[in-house]
């Protein structure tokens, strides 16, 4: 990459939560923007963004929308995905697409950047590449030192995730059910099938014929896929909590070779993109509260699973709208005009 070229890059879902959050990490992470051309829906029209104090006028989605755009990053939902992604990269852009609506295509190359960035060199065959799952991303990212150091036989994941993971419609029910609480009011609710206040839902998502939820078993396929390794055994729980930003996950691990709690917590601290808190007796731990606006995926609570000989647990957090969303969408953005563009 020369030191002076600039690209041409593309929001799709600029108004989004995610969408602002891309907007966000691109001026965060000074990434070499010449031109951002902002798309939305029609409901957009007129409004503007601001990004390196500059004022951006949002333009309305077409399939003509991406004439000499270098890097499309979507984030608009699958049904948008899949009717604008493909026009994108026939126009020429690489897509990056955090929607679920290409994660499991066969050559489309589904990647966390300190996980398997080799992986991005195959948006050739169709000039996309996935981001993965929110919740999959800050596993796997802990998970990767691990795997290259034991080898994971097993993964076993509860995750407790944050209502911003639903979009702003749910940010606002959960502050709204929490006031009306305060105040004695019944709770109005719509965007999830129980009050979200107070109360933890071990449903997102829809329920699958095999009893588990769509979100649970993208976290299994999308963990094989992203280590190259479908022998992996995972088992996932996906639980909505009463938090606003930040997912948490409980993940239980056996390697195939036994690795100390003590081993992980030194490859854990060394491993791109990982902060280790890890200090229980003084009631140091990773909590949603802090993760907000980090980069990090932060790991604690490591000790060793004492009901098996190999067994590993971990306490991982981060924020699912950065490392979650639209950091990883970025950081691929920053391997492809590193290596590849």
């Amino acid at each position: 990459m020369s030191a002076n070229k600039t690209y041409t890059v593309a929001v799709v879902g600029a108004t989004g939560a995610v969408g602002g959050a891309m907007l966000e990490v691109l001026e965060r992470r000074n990434f070499p923007v010449g031109e951002l051309r902002l798309l939305a829906s029609e409901r957009s029209k007129g409004k503007t963004l601001a990004f390196k104090g500059e004022e951006i006028p949002v333009q309305v989605l077409g399939r003509d929308s991406f004439a000499g755009v270098d890097i499309a990053l979507f984030s608009a939902g699958a049904s948008r995905s899949l009717e604008f992604a493909p026009a994108a990269a026939e126009a020429g852009a690489v897509v990056v697409d955090n929607s679920s609506a290409f994660r499991m295509e066969e050559d489309i190359p589904l990647v966390v950047p300190e996980v398997n960035p080799e992986a991005i060199g195959q948006y050739t065959n169709r000039g996309i590449i996935a981001n993965p799952n929110c919740s999959t991303i800050q596993m796997v990212v802990a998970l990767k030192p691990i795997y290259d150091a034991a080898g994971i036989r097993r993964i076993v994941v509860s995750t407790y995730q944050a209502v911003s993971g639903s979009g702003a419609s749910a940010i606002r029910e959960l502050d709204r059910q929490t006031r009306q609480y305060a105040r004695g009011e019944e709770m109005e609710i719509t965007v999830y099938p129980y009050q979200i206040a107070f109360n933890c839902l071990p449903h997102i998502d829809v329920f699958l014929d095999n009893g588990y939820t769509k979100e649970e078993m993208k976290m299994v396929n999308e963990t094989r896929k992203i280590f190259g390794d479908p022998e992996i055994g995972v088992t996932a729980t996906t639980v909505r909590v009463p938090v606003f930003y930040g997912h948490s996950e409980s993940v239980n691990v056996e390697t195939k070779n036994k690795l100390s709690a003590e081993e992980a917590r030194r490859l854990l601290a060394g491993a791109p993109g990982v902060e280790v808190v890890d200090d229980p007796f003084n009631k140091q731990y990773p909590l949603a509260i802090h993760c907000q606006g980090r980069f990090e995926t932060f790991v604690g609570r490591i000790r060793e699973d004492e009901s098996i000989a190999n067994g590993l647990n971990l306490w991982i957090v981060a924020d699912n709208i950065l490392k979650g969303a639209a950091l990883n969408a970025v950081q691929i953005a920053e391997v492809l005009i590193d290596k590849y563009l």
